[in-house]
């Protein structure tokens, strides 16, 4: 079983920055896809940025179009651990953000078999 565990979120000003981190736990973490989504109240949770890592020392990286270019997803092996550095937030980046793990056939569905509980990102004005 993997458990997953958020944390980084907080209150900044549009235009600010923000890092959250994903801590899990289990052997097999290097073996998933780690994926970063987001739900904003009153709506549908949303596909962020994913994380596969192909080998030793690379990895291929994904991202909604929305947060391209602002948003920088990072994995790291030895600390069991993937990042969601963003940058330029703007307050419809508001929402909460889930990390995920798994091997889903799409990258960028719901269709990870396990998830954190969730860090409330609030940018304001």
């Amino acid at each position: 079983q993997v458990q997953l565990v958020e944390s980084g979120g907080g209150l900044v000003q549009a235009g600010g920055s923000l890092r959250l981190s994903c801590a899990a736990s289990g052997r097999t973490f290097s073996n998933y896809v780690m994926g970063w989504f987001r739900q904003a109240p009153g709506k549908e949770r949303e596909f962020v940025a994913a994380i596969r890592r192909i080998s030793r020392i690379s990895s291929n990286t994904y991202y909604a179009d929305s947060v391209k270019g602002r948003f920088t997803v990072s994995r790291d092996n030895a600390k069991n651990t993937v990042y969601l550095q963003m940058n330029s937030l703007k307050p419809e980046d508001t929402a909460v953000y889930y990390c995920a793990a798994g091997n889903p056939g799409s990258i960028m569905s719901n269709d990870y078999d396990h998830w954190g509980q969730g860090t409330q990102v609030t940018v304001s004005y």
